[in-house]
């Protein structure tokens, strides 16, 4: 083997392996960055309401200076909820059912009164709620209800009324400090409801309650009221789909907070990084056929003197082993060095995301990790077998 290494050593040509090594780096390190980058910034656009899925869309009609002096209605009636149903890009339609009759409610957190108000309560059908059933589930009756409440309320409350009255901060994992009550008033009688908080929604702007709750209630407390759902919520094939626009726009309906924009840049956003990595993907094989051609070159050089060396009894196994040692070894050289240049971008990046966005999880870097070595262990048995098949073309004369 000493003799195979001094082979090497004599015509080794090192701006070769420098230009691999670069290549094989930038390439790595661009495939790490895009998949890394887009674990730590999906959590932006979906991890902040885990309740409903990335292309639920909420829809409502537009309420102008036109409609409001016409007296519109702002409802839905079966026919226009059909319609919405028979189109090619919605899977599913659900409605929005609110309640009939009054509620006021009461959030504490630590034993201070937080809210007191007035405040609207819906429902839509558990099929469009992502929680276990177990905790989404009332039964007729009863007096604790569980609740899904706006992020607005709590990002209120972390930036107002909790930094002025130095109260600990609220995040999704500590829900159950909340204190709430809801008391309900129909037909002169009042009864009261506790409340379970099982979480924060940044795409409602009302409480949610089960929809097993609002039959009960509406049919308990105002079996005389029925109204028509003024909103409705979609589970459509693609978010990003141009057409869900042209049909919004000609029916004059929009989507509530501009989570069509949000669906439309979270689904270029994966587009985007998936180019990336193809780059990085498509520099990273470049940078191993510029290897597999230094590593033939440096055999071809020594084929007569390695064919010798076969001939007097070395093994192919034994004569590949340097020149596989000497590319595993590059190989493992970039993965490290490729891992410790993300770790300073990603910290550099994730101090600005988590500034923008404070309610953020600091991930970790397992993504990468996992991904480099995937690459690592695939690039390495390619080169080994590249390099055995070689010599072993020698050693049987093919060459």
């Amino acid at each position: 083997m000493n003799l195979v290494w001094k082979l090497l050593r004599q015509h080794i040509s090192i701006p070769q392996f420098i230009g691999f090594f670069f290549a094989n780096l930038f390439g790595m390190f661009i495939v790490l960055l895009g998949f890394q980058f887009y674990q730590d910034v999906m959590p932006v656009f979906t991890a902040e309401d885990s309740f409903m899925r990335a292309d639920y869309l909420i829809m409502n009609k537009k309420i102008g200076t036109a409609s409001t002096i016409s007296g519109r209605s702002n409802t839905f009636n079966n026919s226009e909820i059909d319609d919405v149903s028979s189109q090619k890009f919605v899977k599913k339609v659900g409605k929005f059912t609110s309640a009939e009759y009054k509620v006021t409610a009461n959030m504490g957190v630590n034993g201070t009164n937080v809210l007191n108000s007035e405040i609207p309560v819906e429902a839509v059908p558990d099929e469009f709620i992502d929680v276990p059933l177990q905790e989404w589930k009332y039964t007729a009756g009863a007096d604790v209800v569980p609740i899904i409440l706006p992020r607005a309320y709590i990002t209120m409350y972390n930036f107002g009324f909790a930094q002025s009255h130095s109260l600990p901060k609220l995040s999704d994992g500590l829900v159950g400090m909340i204190d709430f009550e809801m008391f309900v008033h129909a037909n002169g009688n009042q009864r009261s409801f506790k409340g379970k908080v099982i979480g924060f929604s940044s795409r409602l702007n009302t409480i949610l309650v089960p929809e097993s709750f609002m039959d009960w209630s509406n049919s308990y407390f105002a079996p005389d009221s029925h109204s028509e759902p003024s909103r409705l919520i979609m589970d459509v094939s693609n978010p990003a789909d141009e057409h869900i626009g042209e049909y919004l726009s000609k029916k004059g309906y929009e989507i509530e907070d501009e989570k069509m924009n949000q669906e439309k840049t979270t689904y270029f956003l994966r587009l985007m990084v998936t180019m990336v990595m193809v780059v990085g993907l498509v520099i990273s094989i470049l940078s191993f056929y510029i290897l597999m051609l230094s590593i033939y070159l440096l055999v071809q050089k020594n084929s007569s003197k390695l064919e010798n060396l076969l001939m007097i009894g070395f093994s192919p196994s034994l004569v590949a082993r340097p020149y596989q040692v000497l590319t595993i070894g590059l190989n493992v050289t970039v993965l490290l060095i490729a891992w410790l240049i993300l770790y300073f971008v990603r910290d550099y990046y994730m101090n600005i995301i988590e500034t923008l966005f404070p309610q953020i999880e600091d991930g970790n870097m397992l993504p990468a990790l996992t991904v480099g070595c995937i690459l690592f262990i695939l690039v390495s048995i390619m080169n080994i077998f590249a390099i055995r098949r070689k010599v072993m073309h020698i050693w049987f004369r093919k060459d």
